[in-house]
């Protein structure tokens, strides 16, 4: 029987965690063949009581595991629920995001092509927060085609269905607290032809709270993410 790790990354989330929990500790419980799967909350230094909120709510659910660290960032922060569902032996690794944009009706579909494909990937045909976003990501494509040759239909949906041993591959090829390990594994994926599948998923706007990646930041990352691309295209050729 499969363990499944569910890793969620949370920062001031306090408006949407309780719910969050409640939408997809049910997906846990019902595709827990082993025992050992588990709901993986990462409180990400948040200020408000997103990590309090989160504690309360494992009182009552055994499967839902909480973690806490110093602010480090989305994509960090993403990384360090892989290394922790790696360490603890996940034979499957799905991670979303805990704002409420994704739905856990549709990770059935994902779940029943697990043995098919070493990763399902979500595609975001259509998009509920705003132009703005679907402007970068289609941004993002354009360079990852430039600098990796790779053409995806969606390189960063936090709705991905991975196996344990694709995302071990890979990890390490990253510096360990790159901005956007989810991009930088959709693109080795596609690069390196693995067994992959993208589906279309639903993707609402944010639930509640505000979004902390603003626009600044989205240039500063995707500034800095410039040169990582470069150096990890240069240890690609090598």
């Amino acid at each position: 029987m499969e363990n499944l790790y569910i890793i969620i990354p949370a920062y001031n989330e306090s408006e949407n965690i309780r719910q969050t929990i409640d939408d997809w500790y049910p997906v846990i419980e019902k595709y827990n063949g082993s025992g050992e799967s588990r709901l993986v909350i990462i409180n990400d230094g948040s200020k408000d009581n997103t990590y309090e909120i989160s504690c309360d709510c494992a009182r009552t659910r055994p499967l839902l595991q909480v973690l806490t660290k110093p602010n480090g960032g989305h994509g960090p922060t993403v990384l360090y629920g892989y290394r922790y569902a790696i360490k603890n032996n996940a034979d499957f690794i799905f991670q979303t995001d805990s704002d409420g944009q994704t739905s856990p009706d549709e990770f059935h579909k994902f779940w029943k092509l697990r043995f098919q494909y070493a990763a399902i990937l979500g595609h975001r045909s259509e998009r509920g927060d705003g132009a703005g976003r679907k402007f970068i990501e289609n941004t993002l494509r354009f360079i990852l085609r430039l600098y990796f040759k790779v053409n995806v239909p969606d390189a960063n949906a936090p709705f991905r269905l991975m196996r344990r041993e694709l995302v071990e591959k890979y990890i390490q090829k990253m510096p360990k607290n790159f901005n956007l390990p989810n991009v930088m594994l959709t693109t080795y994926f596609a690069y390196y032809k693995e067994n992959i599948r993208f589906m279309k998923i639903s993707f609402k706007p944010r639930q509640g709270g505000t979004n902390s990646i603003n626009f600044k930041k989205i240039f500063q990352i995707g500034w800095k993410a410039l040169g990582d691309f470069r150096r990890l295209k240069q240890h690609m050729k090598s």
